[in-house]
């Protein structure tokens, strides 16, 4: 051809008809694949026209990198209304940029960009250059760009668009088609124009009138006196929606012109992408599938899908599997080809420490398919005695190799527990990116069922058990760190890792979308990852002064405790001992109620103990003093002091991912999720967690969020209203119980309101109350005559997870409770309970999580990138940040917290936002 045609495909467009054209299809792996196999048609199409007379010469695909862009700046309801993608549809986005990287064409996309936008950047570009361009989509918005040397391709309808057509749809030729667009409005992106204006009227305005601009000039002239007076009351609206329709095209290019060029479709990696999709149709385009070829054509999803493909593969035994202690370069770029063609890689690292703020890289195992793993030792030493630290590439070395590998956007990597993972590589300068980690797929499928690690997993999946820790590297007095295991053992352990890690996934991940759980992964627990890697890192400051002096004073405390019980007790004894604290109250006091358990050991937990104290037995109130102060000073004044990091000065808690089963965060070493912030001791705890100099903390604290979702998943109007009207909910609750507001009634209904949300029982909540049981049952009763949407909730909940088995939040994530079908009393009652408060406290969560997902890049927008979030406990937000930065960095933080369920769910209630600062963590609460 004589001159260049640049062809820019919206790859949105694209993927959305592909979906709806074709049928339900499944890939080989069980994985939804109807739109990647119609992608891939399509695109292939394309590339075959290269060399036809009016084919590309240079072609690529642009997405959309994020949904949030400069247009959300200038209005945040800017496509606010748009729907979540289907459930079978999220999983099939990564395999389309892998098809378009493997037909070796450009996938572009841009932070902060539409795809719209990159496309008009290129088509400024092009057009400057003398090219021309076709636009292969059939959207209005980039309508707007056609002119000479720039047309459009309609693939579906096999129908070029050009200024004729333009002209003949809308009635406006391409450059006045924004004006058109932003009058009318598009209620699927949210963007408002004018009340009862469509697309006749706007055409006919802009026809008279020629831009927005000169409409609202000219108003006085128009003669119907709706549109008049629409156009007047909504002028702003007008002229902020032709700025949203309008297309940016002076932005950098992200890849240059030259760098698009098409030179046909290169069979590899072509063939390895279609091979492992199992699209047999395709594979004899390129030759046929090669000899380990394996799976079938894409089938429809409501037809029985093959096992053979994926489980034979699993089914390997893994004594029969093929791992390889990598020393050398060669070795070591084979294998990261191989992972680049492979499109998905396991990734698993070794370090000398649990504790990742502290660790070094030891190895790094890789996996490409079951059965095949290799281990990559950079950090061995050697016993320190008689044996030299072993052959081994240098650290930098390796990490410079793995560095293009581990950030590529086009291969996936796979880890369990990943978070590690993340945080080992950043440490080292790289950033891993896409990722997919085993331990959530399992939590987010399984919660409830099973414990997440890797080894129970591998049970109960794979039929295996993998090599233990202890078989390593010892036990207690005589264990060794990883450094110190020699290679053929540590290969054996860390290449079975990663081998069974991606045996893991290929089980786990097809079954996201076929149980609905696609939705919770992707939108809530998946994009988390690196958010905690991060806040884990950060840390916090904490003044080891004032950690001291607390011990100390608990310690004069418990000391004054210990002699007061012993005198009650008429005689010094173990408190700490169950055995003998019971002994002491129930035979040598002979206070009544004890009870023994199998052990023959009375009980003294903390309900029996709660018991006691209310009905005034002061030996029980001081025991339970003490208890508090004793795990205060053990647990944080004390071991606080030794858990801060020598090299940075600052506490690093490890937040768990899959460990609560309603999907909350909790923290380890130290736990910072039950410091008691009722009591003063506690409060007094989190005094010690201190700004840096120069610093303060802010605390971001949902308000009874809880509550306000029972409001809106019970859908009880009282409730909302007073959400809605910023009233005081105890107050209301108690004014709709007893008829009146005290301080006392207040206080009942605020325990009524928190324990309904439990399934507490009557009794239950009559030792909350302080009343007989009766009385419990009879508040029970007026509340849910008052509030019927609450009784209503319960019951169909309860009615529900008896049928499924599991509840359900509303990001969809299911909490597994088989105690619900319990033939035992106990565990059937306190499944029933969890039945009624896993949807609540699972939305609660999912809720706060996914404000964390949004914070840093909504900050980092604002231009207060600096600002650290370090610490999520329940409810609750913690973040390190200058003082004249406060108040637009609340703004912010309200914000994103507010806004944080949408759009993926729409909220009958506003979430309120409690924000302070101080220096310390206390001051700011």
């Amino acid at each position: 051809m004589a001159s260049n045609h640049l062809y820019l495909i919206d790859g949105s467009g694209y993927i959305f008809r592909a979906y709806h054209r074709l049928p339900p299809l499944t890939n080989r792996h069980g994985v939804p694949a109807g739109a990647v196999y119609g992608f891939t048609t399509m695109l292939w199409k394309l590339v075959d026209a290269l060399h036809k007379e009016d084919g590309p010469t240079h072609l690529a695909v642009i997405l959309d990198a994020a949904s949030k862009t400069f247009r959300n700046d200038m209005y945040d309801k800017y496509k606010a209304n748009r729907p979540p993608a289907p459930e079978d549809l999220i999983p099939q986005f990564p395999l389309i940029r892998h098809a378009t990287r493997a037909f070796s064409v450009p996938c572009i996309e841009q932070a902060g960009l539409e795809a719209d936008d990159i496309i008009a950047c290129y088509v400024e570009a092009a057009q400057a250059a003398g090219w021309a361009t076709t636009i292969v989509s059939s959207d209005k918005d980039l309508m707007q760009l056609i002119r000479p040397g720039v047309d459009m391709l309609d693939t579906m309808a096999n129908k070029r668009i050009g200024r004729d057509e333009v002209i003949e749809k809308w009635g406006v030729p391409p450059e006045q088609l924004g004006d058109v667009l932003a009058l009318m409005g598009d209620s699927v992106d949210n963007v408002p124009g004018v009340p009862g204006i469509g697309p006749k009227t706007a055409a006919q305005l802009i026809q008279q009138y020629g831009d927005v601009e000169t409409v609202l000039a000219s108003v006085g002239e128009i003669k119907k006196p709706k549109l008049k007076q629409s156009l007047i009351d909504h002028a702003d609206n007008a002229r902020l929606s032709r700025e949203l329709v309008r297309l940016k095209c002076d932005e950098p290019l992200p890849e240059p012109l030259d760098d698009l060029a098409l030179k046909g479709i290169p069979p590899e990696p072509l063939r390895a992408f279609l091979e492992d999709q199992g699209f047999k149709s395709l594979l004899l385009k390129v030759g046929g599938a090669s000899d380990h070829a394996v799976g079938g054509a894409a089938r429809p999803a409501s037809a029985p899908v093959t096992p053979a493909p994926i489980e034979a593969v699993d089914e390997a035994p893994f004594d029969a599997a093929a791992y390889e202690t990598i020393v050398t370069e060669d070795a070591l770029d084979r294998w990261i080809a191989e992972a680049f063609t492979a499109g998905v890689v396991a990734v698993d690292t070794e370090t000398d420490n649990v504790d990742c703020i502290r660790a070094e890289l030891v190895g790094i195992s890789l996996s490409i398919t079951p059965g095949k793993a290799c281990y990559i030792p950079v950090g061995h030493g050697g016993d320190g005695l008689l044996s030299a630290p072993p052959e081994q590439l240098s650290r930098a070395l390796v990490l410079e190799k793995l560095k293009p590998l581990l950030e590529a956007p086009g291969v996936l990597k796979v880890g369990q527990n990943i978070k590690y993972d993340l945080i080992m590589f950043r440490r080292n300068g790289v950033d891993v990116t896409p990722y997919d980690d085993t331990m959530l797929l399992s939590y987010d499928l399984d919660a409830g069922l099973r414990g997440h690690g890797m080894d129970e997993l591998s049970v109960a999946h794979l039929a295996h058990q993998p090599i233990p820790f202890k078989d390593v590297c010892g036990t207690g007095k005589s264990q060794i760190t990883f450094d110190k295991v020699p290679l053929d053992r540590a290969t054996a352990y860390a290449a079975e890792d990663a081998d069974v890690t991606l045996r893991l996934w290929r089980k786990l991940k097809p079954r996201l979308a076929r149980e609905g759980a696609t939705r919770v992964y992707e939108l809530v627990d998946r994009p988390l990852v690196p958010v905690v890697a991060e806040m884990e890192r950060a840390g916090i400051h904490v003044d080891r002064e004032e950690l001291a002096r607390l011990s100390a004073e608990f310690a004069s405390q418990i000391s004054i405790l210990e002699r007061e019980i012993h005198g009650l007790a008429g005689s010094p004894f173990t408190i700490g001992s169950p055995k003998q604290l019971g002994e002491v109250l129930f035979e040598r006091m002979g206070l009544k109620g004890g009870r023994k358990g199998k052990s023959g050991v009375y009980s003294t937990d903390v309900n029996e103990m709660e018991r006691l104290a209310e009905d005034g037995v002061e030996i029980a109130t001081k025991v339970l003093d003490w208890r508090q102060l004793s795990k205060l000073k053990s647990t944080y004044t004390d071991a606080l002091q030794a858990q801060i990091n020598p090299a940075t000065g600052r506490v690093h808690t490890s937040f768990s991912l899959a460990v609560a089963q309603t999907g909350r965060l909790s923290s380890t070493d130290p736990n910072l999720q039950n410091i008691p912030i009722r009591s003063e001791m506690g409060r007094r705890i989190r005094d010690a967690f201190v700004a840096e100099p120069g610093m303060v903390l802010l605390s971001a604290d949902y308000s009874q969020i809880e509550l306000r979702l029972a409001a809106h998943m019970a859908d009880v109007p009282q409730l909302k209203a007073a959400f809605a009207e910023g009233a005081d909910i105890h107050s209301m609750t108690a004014q709709e119980l007893f008829g009146e507001v005290n301080r006392d009634t207040r206080a009942r209904a605020k325990t009524i309101n928190f324990s309904i949300l439990y399934g507490i029982s009557a009794f239950g909540l009559a030792g909350r109350l302080g009343v007989d049981r009766g009385e419990a049952q009879a508040m029970i009763t007026r509340y849910f005559d008052r509030f019927p949407g609450i009784r209503d909730y319960i019951s169909e909940t309860l009615a529900a997870v008896r049928e499924s088995g599991h509840s359900t939040t509303l990001f969809g994530r299911k909490t597994h409770l088989p105690g619900i079908r319990s033939s035992k009393q106990g565990e059937r009652q306190a499944a029933e309970r969890q039945a009624v408060n896993a949807p609540i406290q699972g939305t609660s969560a999912d809720i706060i999580k996914r404000a964390m997902a949004r914070m840093g890049p909504a900050l980092a927008a604002a231009g207060l990138g600096h600002v650290r979030m370090l610490l999520q406990v329940h409810d609750e937000l913690v973040f390190e940040l200058p003082p004249a930065d406060v108040d637009a960095a609340s703004a912010v933080i309200r914000t994103v917290m507010a806004g944080a369920a949408e759009p993926a769910v729409r909220l009958s209630v506003p979430l309120g936002v409690e924000i302070g600062t101080g220096r310390s963590w206390g001051a700011a609460h």
